[in-house]
């Protein structure tokens, strides 16, 4: 079962796809010296988790159109406590996409991303510290739409620059994506 211990060694030893991914190694290590990194409430930042959803040939990702940002993302949200980063991300990608019969395809990091999240109600603007793992899913599942997204939708790795408006962190994965085909 992974803790907070096993990340932290991974970390050490994790080599990013680009400069800015490897950038965040450092910052997450930091982050983890306290002890309430996994709650939502520890300001400025704390972890999530997020699950790159591939289909069975890995040419397509399931994505959700989230409700609060107005984006084409990945699903994930929140640790709450929960140390086991895959076991949130996979939580996460159920709740927010219906698809209960998801595959892990690998349990070392897929991803590292920090990310500014905009204020909201109460809480100030804050860093979620994202740890992505990915996923395999049949892409005949049948998926439901919750009030956490507006849509959800399989995209082509080709697509996710247009559907993300050519955001770094989704280009990234696509592309550490194509990289397995």
């Amino acid at each position: 079962m992974m803790d907070r211990n096993q990340l932290l060694t991974e970390l050490k030893t994790y080599s990013g796809y680009d400069q800015a991914e490897q950038q965040f190694v450092d910052r997450f290590i930091q982050l983890l010296k306290h002890p309430d990194a996994f709650q939502r409430t520890h300001l400025p930042g704390h972890i999530t988790g997020s699950a790159w959803i591939s289909n069975e040939t890995g040419t397509e990702v399931l994505l959700t159109h989230h409700a609060k940002l107005d984006k084409w993302l990945q699903p994930g949200g929140h640790a709450d406590g929960d140390e086991n980063v895959i076991r949130v991300a996979s939580r996460e990608a159920e709740e927010e996409t219906g698809v209960t019969e998801l595959v892990l395809a690998s349990d070392h990091i897929f991803d590292l991303d920090i990310h500014v999240i905009p204020s909201r109600g109460n809480m100030p603007e804050h860093f979620h510290y994202d740890l992505r793992y990915l996923f395999r899913a049949s892409r005949n599942l049948p998926l439901i739409v919750t009030a956490e997204s507006h849509a959800l939708s399989w995209v082509k790795l080709e697509d996710i620059d247009r559907m993300s408006n050519g955001n770094a962190s989704m280009m990234r994965m696509a592309q550490k994506m194509a990289r397995l085909l």
